[in-house]
């Protein structure tokens, strides 16, 4: 049963790792990766690395398995509805010093500002549960500060572009990494 789930979470695994790295090639759209992004890529491909061998090399509950695989599902999910609701706004790499093009504000967008930057940080939170390792939580905080600074540098870019009174706005109703209540 071990193995099964092994698979399950290798598999889900590097699907969202092939999503990322679709989305890098197809979706966000700059005239060149800057250095951050390049940074962001290396971490991922050591937090890969790293949390395949924690999920083939030591042993995990099944129920830590089960769900961590359901907290990556759900990641998915996120992903998937915020690049159905960025499609057409040509969003830039994360780290890109231009202003944006546009403000989404649409599908995840309406609840949380960094809908993509959730969804990763949810991912990784998710293959950390399922390797069940205190050797995955180094990866997954270097991830999350990474994902946080990338959005504030984002936000400071809204914040000095033309889209500056429309993104005030919208910072007053929609949370930064997690919804706002009331």
């Amino acid at each position: 049963m071990e193995t099964l789930f092994d698979g399950l979470v290798t598999l889900t695994g590097m699907a969202v790792v092939g999503a990322y790295i679709w989305s890098v090639r197809n979706h966000f759209q700059s005239d060149a990766m800057p250095p951050g992004a390049r940074i962001i890529a290396a971490a991922v491909t050591a937090s890969t690395i790293i949390m395949l061998a924690l999920t083939w090399l030591s042993t995990q509950p099944i129920l830590a398995q089960v769900v961590g695989l359901m907290i990556q599902l759900f990641s998915v999910w996120i992903f998937c509805a915020a690049i159905m609701a960025s499609r057409q706004a040509r969003l830039r790499f994360v780290f890109d010093p231009e202003h944006p093009h546009s403000l989404v504000d649409q599908g995840p967008y309406r609840l949380v500002r960094h809908p993509f930057y959730v969804s990763y940080s949810i991912f990784w939170f998710g293959w950390a549960m399922a390797s069940w390792s205190l050797l995955a939580i180094p990866s997954v905080v270097i991830l999350l500060w990474l994902y946080i600074a990338a959005a504030r540098m984002e936000e400071s870019h809204f914040e000095a572009s033309p889209l500056s009174a429309d993104y005030a706005a919208y910072k007053l109703r929609t949370g930064f990494f997690l919804p706002k209540l009331g």
